[in-house]
């Protein structure tokens, strides 16, 4: 690997703003004056493992926080053992980004297995923390055998880390698959779902939840949305896996509240806040310090992922641009869910993607009808008729995608807590112009379970399988947590999906060739 070929150093990304490494005197002069929270005295520590993502052929993103201000230093190796490794000084992780900070790291070599170790150093005393390793596999220029993983959906309904259970047990399940990436299909975490100590179960048991102090109460300031992640990350399983998997993420309703849509105020007396446009912009901050997440300094989500010749993934926001929450049956409305630029976008990336498949990784389901009281939270409302409200938008893309003849799209979902595999016929839909595709859905990685959700027949869609619990707000001690893995053999080019359960074991599959 090139020490040349190898960015050195990193921005610190929060919330679309690059903000520029801390100078080293300032840096001193932070560490000596301390912070309320921060570890004084002996070498520097990380506090959370290591993460990486957004890889690519040639780029990937590494994640650490440290326990006080430090310089993380990032080696690099194509071998286990190190021997030949290049150190990438990256960014000085401050109490501006709750000490959490990325290299981004470029001139990669492709399709190969990168070893990395983050280190901190003290910036006074040059000392450095113990090291923590982690790995990933870039993006292949050749067709090359493809696996990775999806779900979403942790630590919601009031089921969180568990010891007794073993923790985030998904999560080792996924790792035993080794894919090349994870990808999180949003509500990575439950800003708005306070834990308790114990939960009763239906069996007479008790479910013992780890508790923090942000986790007793609705996040509402930045501390608090901060205080979400750092819940999440201290479990083992999500650790080891982290620090194994590459995560490609997006985010749905939870990282900020259950529905929410710009201009909202709420309603709500737990909320002191009322404002969701203030809330969302405290947990867009914590989500861009606390996520592997490569972004432009607008600090859009959205984005295409290449993943050689084979796969393009396109990750989609549908919480930043949506409509609200009303009946959704405008006959003239024309957006809803992406909004005209990343519309636009969508369009223009599919027509030009010269993968075999279109992976398109949509946050809320396009059929199922997911309720919000009396409104409507996601693209169907029921009526099996014409297209209204925000299916109008996704009318528009589908239709555009069969004139432009963009062949082999797949959409991967999770939002509705169970699993299920939906087939989209053109010749048994209200509205048939565009090719028949299939949507994949799957989760909870560790949440409440319910389900299943009516589909709307506007777009003929048909359940080929689906399984969900027996009851709403299944815990995870009674099963129906799920994920989804995918598999592209170079060889045939055929593409096989297969939903999975908390353990692993494999309930569908379905193969689709090219």
């Amino acid at each position: 690997m090139d020490r040349r070929s190898v960015l050195r150093g990193g921005l610190i990304t929060t919330g679309g703003t690059a903000l520029a490494l801390v100078a080293g005197g300032q840096a001193s002069a932070l560490a000596r004056a301390g912070a309320p929270g921060l570890v004084r005295g002996g070498r520097p520590r990380l506090t959370h493992g290591v993460q990486s993502g957004d890889v690519t052929a040639r780029e990937a993103v590494v994640w650490a926080r440290a326990d006080r201000p430090s310089r993380m230093l990032v080696e690099l190796s194509r071998r286990p053992d190190f021997r030949g490794a290049h150190t990438i000084k990256g960014p000085v992780l401050s109490p501006d980004t709750d000490l959490t900070g990325k290299a981004f790291l470029r001139g990669l070599p492709s399709g190969e297995e990168v070893h990395y170790r983050v280190r901190l150093a003290d910036l006074d005393r040059h000392l450095t923390s113990a090291p923590v390793s982690g790995r990933f596999r870039t993006a292949p220029r050749r067709a090359r055998d493809i696996r990775f993983v999806w779900s979403g959906d942790l630590a919601g309904q009031g089921w969180g880390i568990n010891p007794e259970f073993g923790g985030y047990r998904i999560f080792k399940a996924m790792d035993a698959l080794d894919p090349d990436f994870f990808l999180c299909s949003g509500d990575l975490v439950y800003s708005d779902g306070p834990l308790t100590e114990t939960v009763k179960l239906p069996d007479g048991g008790t479910w013992r939840n780890i508790v923090t102090p942000e986790k007793t109460k609705v996040a509402e300031t930045l501390a608090e949305y901060r205080g979400q992640f750092r819940y999440n990350l201290q479990d083992a399983n999500f650790q080891a896996f982290n620090s194994r998997v590459p995560m490609l993420y997006q985010w749905d309703d939870h990282e900020t509240l259950n529905n929410w849509y710009p201009g909202e105020i709420l309603d709500l007396p737990q909320y002191t806040e009322k404002r969701v446009d203030v809330l969302a912009a405290r947990a867009r901050r914590a989500m861009f310090e606390y996520t592997p997440v490569k972004t432009a300094r607008s600090g859009r989500l959205y984005r295409k992922l290449s993943y050689g010749p084979l796969l393009d993934v396109f990750v989609l926001d549908m919480r930043t641009y949506k409509s609200p929450n009303d009946a959704n049956n405008s006959p003239t409305q024309r957006d809803g869910l992406l909004g005209a630029e990343q519309a636009a976008w969508l369009k223009r990336e599919l027509r030009h993607s010269k993968a075999t498949w279109k992976v398109i990784a949509n946050d809320l389901p396009l059929g199922l009808v997911v309720p919000d009281g009396t409104a409507q939270e996601s693209a169907s409302q029921g009526d099996n008729g014409a297209p209204l409200g925000r299916e109008r938008e996704i009318a528009d893309l589908l239709s555009y995608a069969k004139k432009h003849r963009v062949r082999n799209m797949v959409w991967l979902t999770a939002d509705v807590h169970y699993t299920a595999a939906h087939y989209y016929d053109p010749s048994k839909a209200a509205f048939s112009d565009f090719d028949p595709f299939w949507e994949f859905v799957s989760g909870p990685l560790n949440a409440g379970a319910f389900g299943p959700n009516a589909l709307d027949g506007t777009f003929g869609a048909e359940v080929k399988f689906v399984q969900a619990p027996p009851h709403a707000n299944t815990s995870p001690a009674e099963g129906s947590q799920f994920f989804g893995e995918v598999d592209i053999d170079a060889h045939s080019r055929a593409l096989t999906v297969r939903l999975r359960d908390l353990n692993g074991k494999t309930l569908f599959t379905k193969t689709l060739n090219p």
